[in-house]
């Protein structure tokens, strides 16, 4: 016991020096370091009171056909069993007897139904009902309903849309709307806080936060996105991505995931970017855009250093289209665009944008990189053709004809695929029948040369094998992939 009472007093004394030095050493901390400020996060509460207002709920539905009974949609009530056992199937019914045709309840006409589409989200630009929200959310949409906070509900109309960069501008009629400032999100800057509203899973009026993770994030589309790290779901679409100051800087429009949810990354378009868009749908209903016809890659930095160009920056062009507005201009494959109407391309994918926003038919200087110096070229600016123009004016192709002789059907060579094969004409097989399917022709080949011609196109492709010698077999060069060898196909008589 006496050895017990012993340790105690000693560790008791022990606790007490301990004491004394951390007490002392509190009393010597830095003054930097005892006076480090205390960074609280942001109140969002008054941000969200303002802006909320003027975010609303988008609800489409669709028209759908409605199927009656049995396969073949008709009201006749056996006709399910015609069309597994035939259409001499024999009802059972008084007397033995089934229902002659005039006795059958004839096919009605298709009926159609109207079934929710999808909810998204939007928020008023002006008060007098302008609706700024995503193309992907009322494309195809037979109505659209929107939901203020307050509880009231409008049907909207279509002003215009973009597919291009997914805008949508739609209306409705009512007035002293609380529309959202526009900002600028040009000052945006990495780890910048930022809000979204907006309806996930049709959950309206909700509020996430986040920080702004990337700023002109190049995703391949044609306008370079804000990346954040705000919760964005299916029915946030169309919703604004906001700042501290309470203004709209982007349109939330996409998300990064493997699972259909948020997994941490979401896109939104930069509000400078829609409102240039709106600017002509409020005009015209629609978005017309220039084009030079070129075909673009990246600078790299072992390109930059082999052509002798100071930075990796600009636009390498790989091919350019005939005809169009470059090669009328004098550009190359294998130039480097470095400005367009002084505007300079840090990266490929700013040149398509900047076109883009130049009016078709205007004069504009190009400044390219060419064997080692710069030079300056003139471009009349086309015009890019709309979705619904350019699936109009495709007609579907002549399918070839099928010569007689080998059992061929060809076309031409398109100049873009002779160059990447580095051919001189040709003829792309379509269709291969008869000898030709027996020597093992296939559609894709290219025919390069007939017996000792070399062939330069379809229509000298088909007099050629009018002239052949039928007695014996045609020898044609082919090349498949990156093989080429000599076939014998024999003629038909």
């Amino acid at each position: 016991m006496k050895a017990m009472t012993v340790s105690n007093a000693f560790f008791r004394r022990f606790l007490m020096v301990v004491a004394a030095s951390v007490a002392m050493s509190a009393a010597y901390v830095p003054a930097s370091v005892a006076q480090t400020p205390t960074v609280a996060l942001p109140d969002f509460t008054g941000i969200v009171e303002k802006a909320d207002p003027a975010v609303v709920n988008i609800r489409t539905t669709a028209t759908v056909p409605v199927r009656g009974p049995g396969p073949g949609g008709g009201g006749d009530p056996y006709e399910l069993f015609r069309w597994f056992f035939g259409p001499d199937f024999q009802p059972p019914g008084p007397g033995g007897q089934s229902p002659t045709p005039r006795q059958r309840p004839q096919p009605s006409q298709p009926e159609e139904r109207t079934v929710p589409r999808g909810v998204g989200s939007g928020f008023f630009i002006s008060d007098d009902g302008f609706i700024l929200t995503n193309n992907h959310v009322v494309v195809d949409a037979t109505d659209i309903y929107v939901t203020l906070t307050d509880g009231r509900e409008f049907k909207a109309k279509v002003i215009g849309t973009d597919e291009r960069t997914d805008v949508a501008l739609i209306k409705i009629e009512a007035k002293d709307m609380i529309p959202l400032v526009i900002g600028d999100p040009k000052k945006l800057k990495k780890g910048q806080w930022v809000l979204a509203i907006g309806s996930p899973f049709g959950l309206d009026s909700t509020v996430t936060s986040g920080i702004v993770s990337a700023i002109g994030r190049d995703t391949g589309e044609y306008l370079p996105f804000i990346q954040t790290d705000v919760a964005v779901n299916p029915g946030n679409s169309g919703g604004p991505l906001i700042n501290l100051d309470g203004e709209v800087v982007g349109i939330n429009s996409q998300i990064i995931s493997r699972s259909g949810g948020f997994m941490g990354i979401s896109l939104a378009i930069p509000i400078d970017e829609a409102m240039r868009v709106v600017d002509q749908l409020r005009a015209t209903g629609k978005v017309t855009r220039g084009r030079v016809g070129v075909q673009i890659g990246e600078v790299g930095k072992d390109v930059a250093e082999a052509i002798g160009l100071p930075k990796a920056e600009g636009a390498l062009v790989s091919s350019v289209e005939a005809e169009g507005p470059a090669e009328e201009a004098g550009v190359q494959p294998g130039d480097v665009i470095l400005k367009f109407n002084n505007e300079p391309i840090k990266r490929w994918s700013d040149l398509p944008r900047i076109v883009g926003e130049t009016k078709p038919g205007t004069r504009a200087n190009m400044e390219v990189w060419r064997k080692g110096k710069s030079m300056t070229l003139s471009v009349k600016v086309g015009e890019i053709p709309t979705e619904k123009a350019a699936a109009a004016g495709k007609k579907p192709a002549p399918a070839p004809e099928v010569t007689n002789a080998l059992g061929l059907g060809v076309v031409d060579v398109p100049a873009d695929v002779q160059k990447k094969l580095r051919i001189k004409g040709g003829v792309q097989v379509k269709v291969a029948e008869g000898a030709a399917a027996k020597a093992g022709l296939q559609e894709g080949d290219i025919v390069l040369a007939l017996n000792d011609t070399d062939v330069t196109g379809a229509k000298q492709f088909a007099t050629l094998v009018g002239k052949l010698d039928k007695s014996r077999a045609a020898g044609l060069l082919v090349r498949r992939g990156d093989q080429t060898q000599w076939v014998a196909v024999p003629a038909s008589k």
